[in-house]
């Protein structure tokens, strides 16, 4: 990267509502990822607690980010505290919420980058080239603060999944950059 060339932009994005124990596992770990020194993320990373504004998570994705990383709770069947990385890629989910009123308090993922492709074929923008899911199995997602012991002891190494992840994409070569012979 030359010095007038600008880093590709990252955002990673804590979802979940911090009032249902296990549901706040994405807010959490990005929280922890904001304490870091600064120096840990690529150029162009950003945070954002997103929490359970989904459709606030959909327009700043508008704003052009090359990636986008979300950190939330997945049910996958797995043992409480797995977990997961997950390759969604930039085509809209297959599976698709049927329409109707757009409840802004429980938008999953897939609801979030559905409302995205909705908006981009309406307002334009960029889309994310690539969508991670860094995704934690929940034991309880009752009402009530706090994680249960065994998703709290996965933050830290869901933090390290999510440095290594962006690791990975700060030094990957993109596909329109001619390889010299």
């Amino acid at each position: 990267m030359t010095g007038t060339e600008t880093p590709a932009r990252t955002l990673v994005a804590g979802v979940g509502n911090i009032f249902l124990t296990d549901d706040g596992f994405g807010v959490e770990t990005v929280r922890r990822l904001g304490r870091l020194d600064p120096s840990r993320l690529p150029p162009g990373t950003e945070l954002m607690d997103a929490g359970i504004r989904g459709v606030h998570l959909a327009y700043k994705l508008l704003e052009g980010y090359r990636t986008l990383v979300l950190v939330d709770t997945v049910g996958r069947g797995g043992p409480p505290g797995t977990l997961y990385t997950i390759d969604v890629g930039s085509r809209p989910p297959d599976a698709r919420p049927a329409p109707g009123p757009l409840d802004t308090h429980a938008m999953d993922p897939a609801t979030v980058l559905g409302l995205l492709h909705d908006l981009h074929a309406g307002a334009g923008g960029t889309l994310p080239d690539e969508v991670y899911v860094v995704g934690c199995e929940p034991l309880d997602t009752a009402d009530g603060m706090g994680l249960s012991d065994p998703v709290e002891a996965a933050v830290e190494p869901a933090v390290g999944l999510v440095l290594d992840l962006l690791a990975r994409r700060a030094t990957a070569v993109p596909d329109s950059v001619p390889q010299k012979n």
